[in-house]
C-alpha cells in the first residue's frame, strides 16, 4: 500500500446505504485494517475492566455490545469477501488472520475480571430491574462466556484459547483445500458424444463455464453442484457421469497439500478436547446443551424416526429405477452415479414430467420476482433495484428494501451465478445486523448462490429445486431483514442453529404451492402460464425421489453426529464414516449428500458441527407451520402471516426458540407432520 494512500477500512464509510467501499478497497487492506481494530477493541474492553463503579448492565455488558464495532464490521466485509469473490491474498491473509482473531476474541470473552462482572450481575438479575430483552442479553452473555471456558483456571483458559485459534486454523485450510478442488478439477467435454443426452441449457451453462475458466474446450462440468446434477440426470455417457460423480465426492481427498483427512483429524481431537475440558463427555454433548434439541439422543431419536419410512420410501423408489434401467438393457448393479440418471426416465415415464419441459417455465428473474412478491404479500416488503451503490463483483444486484410506508427496511445483496473465486453451494450472510443502540442502524444482507449462468445473451433457466433455494435464502435474508430488536447479539438469525433453518425452509414451502406457479411461471418465449395440465403432473410427482433426497441427507446428519460423539481413535475419519453409514444401512445405491472430505458445513467453522441435522428439526417445524396457513385456507393470511413476523422473523433472539414457536403455533410439531408433507405416510 502507497504511503500516502489511507486505508480505507480504518475511515468512515461514506457510501451509499453505507455500504462497504468495495470499490475502493484492496485485498492487501484487510490484514492492517483488522489488526488495528483488534488494538481498538482491546482497549474499548480495557476501560470496561477499569472502570471503578460497580458493575452494572449499562457499564458492563451494554459497553460489551458496544464495543468491537469497528471490528465486527471489518471482519464481516472480509469473512464475505473469503466466501464470495476470494483470491490469492485473501486466503494468504485468512490463514495468517483466523488463529489471531479465535484468540483475541477467545482472550476477551474468557477473562476472569470481565467475567467476574458478569457473573455478579447474572447472579442479582431478579434485582436489576431489566426489561425481558436485556435480561435475555444478560443471560446470554453470560452463557456464551461459560461456553468458552471463562470459568477455568488460568491454565484452562490459556489452552482453551489455543484450541480455539488452532481450530480456526484448520477451518480456514479446510475451506481453502475444497475451494481449490472446486476451482481446478473439472470434466473436459469436446466430442458429440461427450455431449450425448446433455439438454441444450446444460450444454450452453458448460460451454460459458469454460469460457469463464479460458479453456480450450467445448464445456466444462465444473464441481459446482449446478453443472454436476444436472450432468448425471441427463448424460446417456456412463462412463463419463461414474467420472465427474467420482471427482465431485472426492474433493477434498486427493493426497497432497490439499487433502482434508489429516485435518479433519486434528479438528475432531481438538473439539473433543475443547468438550472435556468443560466438562462435558463429547463435543456433541456440548454443542447441543444450548440448542433445542439438547442432547444428541434426541437427535438420534429424531433421525432414526424419519430414517426408516425414509428408506422405504427409497427402496420403492430403487425398485422402480431397477425396471428402468433393465427396459434401457442395463445389466450392471445400480451404481450411485446411475441414480439420477435412472430417476429422470422413471419421473418421465411415471408422471410424464421432465426437466426440459419444466425449465422454460423458471426463467431466473421471473423467480426472483415470485420470491420478492411472495415476501412483499408475507411481510409488507417491496425489494426496489437501485444503482450507484458499490458492490464486490459486477454480477452482484442491490436491492433497498422498504415497509408498506415506504420507509427503509435494509438493503439486499443478490448474487446468482457460479464463478472460480466463489465457494460453493447457497447462503445468506450479513454485511451489517439490524441494532438500536447505535441508533436506528438498518441491515445489509447477501444471498449467495453458485447457479450455472447461460450464456451471454440467453436466459437462465432453473429447475424446481434452484428455485426452492432461491426461496431457500431469501428466508434467511428475510430473518435479518426483519429484525426489530436493541441488542445486535439478539439480531436477525442469531438464534439457535436448529432454529436458524425455519424462516427459511418455510419458505420454500410457496414456490411449491400451486396459486404462487399458476401465477409466476411463466413460459420464457410465450409468456404463458404454466398448463393447468402441467401442474396437475407436477403435483403428481411431488414426492417422487423424496425417499432419496431424505436419506442421502440423514446419512450426512448421523455421520456428523457419530463422529462428534465417539470416544474411539480419530485418526482414520475416512473409517468413521464408513463405520457410520455401515451402522445406519444406507444402501450401496446412495452416498451421503457430503462426504466429510468436503463437508463444509461441519468443518469449515464450528456453526453446524454436531448439528447438521438442524435442517431435519427445522423441517418439523416448517412443515408444522406452513399448516398454520393452509388451515386457514389462505396461503398469505394477515393474521397469520403478522404473528409470523412479529414472533419469528423479526424477533431475533430476543426469547427461547420454542417459546418464540409455541407464541407462533400454541405448541411444538411431531414428526408425523413432515412424515405426511414427504409422502412418508399418508
Amino acid at each position: 500500500m502507497s504511503p500516502t494512500r489511507t486505508n480505507p477500512l480504518m475511515t468512515a464509510w461514506e457510501t451509499p446505504f453505507g455500504m462497504p467501499p468495495f470499490d475502493a478497497v484492496l485485498s492487501e487492506d484487510f490484514l492492517p485494517a483488522l489488526e488495528q481494530a483488534m488494538v481498538e477493541h482491546a482497549a474499548e474492553v480495557t476501560q470496561i475492566l477499569d472502570d471503578p463503579a460497580p458493575p452494572s448492565f449499562d457499564n458492563t455488558v451494554l459497553a460489551l455490545e458496544r464495543s468491537g464495532r469497528a471490528l465486527r464490521r471489518v471482519t464481516s466485509f472480509f469473512y464475505n469477501q473469503i466466501l464470495a469473490n476470494t483470491d490469492a491474498v485473501l486466503d494468504s491473509t485468512q490463514r495468517e488472520i483466523a488463529p489471531r482473531l479465535s484468540a483475541h476474541w477467545s482472550g476477551i470473552i474468557t477473562d476472569a475480571r470481565l467475567f467476574a462482572r458478569v457473573d455478579a450481575l447474572f447472579n442479582t438479575v431478579d434485582d436489576l430491574g431489566l426489561d425481558a430483552e436485556a435480561r435475555r442479553l444478560l443471560e446470554r452473555t453470560h452463557l456464551g462466556m461459560v461456553r468458552a471456558g471463562a470459568r477455568l483456571d488460568e491454565a484452562g483458559r490459556g489452552r482453551m484459547s489455543a484450541i480455539m485459534g488452532e481450530l480456526a486454523g484448520l477451518a480456514a485450510r479446510f475451506t481453502q483445500n475444497v475451494q481449490h478442488d472446486e476451482r481446478t478439477i473439472y470434466l473436459p467435454l469436446d466430442s458429440d458424444d461427450d455431449l450425448d443426452g446433455l439438454p441444450a441449457p446444460l450444454i450452453a451453462a458448460a460451454a460459458e463455464a469454460a469460457r469463464e475458466r479460458g479453456l480450450p474446450h467445448r464445456g466444462v462440468i465444473t464441481l459446482s453442484r449446478s453443472l454436476v446434477e444436472p450432468f448425471l440426470t441427463f448424460s446417456r455417457r456412463r462412463d463419463l457421469r461414474a467420472r465427474v460423480f467420482e471427482l465431485w465426492i472426492r474433493r477434498g481427498e486427493g493426497g497432497g497439500e490439499t487433502d482434508n483427512l489429516g485435518i479433519i483429524t486434528e479438528i475432531l481431537r481438538l473439539r473433543r478436547e475443547r468438550a472435556q475440558l468443560l466438562g462435558y463427555d463429547t463435543f456433541a454433548d456440548y454443542k447441543l446443551d444450548d440448542s433445542m434439541a439438547k442432547t444428541p439422543d434426541t437427535v438420534r431419536e429424531l433421525i432414526m424416526a424419519v430414517w426408516h419410512p425414509a428408506l422405504r420410501a427409497a427402496e420403492q423408489e430403487r425398485a422402480m429405477l431397477l425396471d428402468a434401467a433393465a427396459a434401457e438393457g442395463h445389466t450392471e448393479p445400480l451404481a450411485p452415479h446411475d441414480w439420477r440418471y435412472f430417476a429422470e426416465k422413471v419421473r418421465a415415464a411415471r408422471f410424464d414430467l421432465d426437466e426440459a419441459e419444466l425449465k422454460p417455465y423458471f426463467p431466473v428473474d421471473r423467480v426472483v420476482e415470485a420470491a420478492f412478491a411472495t415476501a412483499n404479500r408475507l411481510f409488507g416488503v417491496t425489494f426496489t433495484p437501485v444503482h450507484g451503490v458499490p458492490v464486490y463483483h459486477p454480477e452482484v444486484r442491490a436491492y433497498e428494501v422498504t415497509d408498506t410506508d415506504g420507509a427503509h427496511v435494509g438493503l439486499f445483496l443478490h448474487d446468482l451465478y457460479a464463478r472460480p473465486s466463489k465457494r460453493s453451494g447457497a447462503w445468506a450472510s450479513g454485511y451489517r445486523n439490524q441494532e438500536r443502540i447505535a441508533g436506528d442502524v438498518r441491515p445489509i444482507i447477501v444471498n449467495v448462490l453458485n447457479l450455472a449462468r447461460a450464456p451471454e445473451g440467453q436466459t437462465t433457466l432453473l429447475t424446481l429445486d434452484e428455485a426452492r433455494v432461491i426461496f431457500h435464502e431469501l428466508g434467511h435474508g428475510l430473518h435479518g431483514l426483519l429484525s426489530d430488536v436493541n441488542y445486535p447479539s439478539l439480531s436477525g438469525t442469531n438464534v439457535a442453529r436448529d432454529f436458524v433453518e425455519l424462516p427459511s425452509q418455510l419458505m420454500e414451502h410457496w414456490i411449491q404451492s400451486e396459486r404462487l406457479l399458476g401465477e409466476f411461471a411463466r413460459h420464457v418465449e410465450t409468456g404463458e402460464v404454466i398448463p393447468a395440465a402441467l401442474l396437475t403432473r407436477l403435483r403428481a410427482a411431488k414426492n417422487f425421489n423424496q425417499g432419496f433426497g431424505t436419506v442421502e441427507f440423514l446419512a450426512s446428519a448421523m455421520v456428523d453426529l457419530d463422529m462428534h460423539t465417539t470416544d474411539g481413535p480419530l485418526d482414520d475419519p475416512a473409517r468413521l464414516e464408513r463405520e457410520s453409514l455401515d451402522r445406519l444401512g444406507l444402501p450401496p445405491e446412495i452416498i451421503s449428500r457430503h462426504r466429510a472430505p468436503h463437508f463444509a458445513h461441519i468443518f469449515s467453522g464450528d456453526g453446524y458441527s454436531a448439528g447438521y441435522y438442524s435442517y431435519l428439526w427445522s423441517a418439523v417445524l416448517d412443515a408444522d407451520a406452513f399448516a398454520a396457513f393452509e388451515e386457514t385456507g389462505d396461503l398469505f393470511d394477515p393474521t397469520t402471516a403478522k404473528r409470523l413476523k412479529d414472533v419469528i422473523y423479526s424477533a431475533g433472539g430476543r426469547r427461547p426458540e420454542d417459546e418464540a414457536y409455541r407464541l407462533f403455533r400454541g405448541k411444538m410439531p411431531s414428526v408425523d407432520g413432515l412424515l405426511r408433507v414427504r409422502g412418508f405416510v399418508s
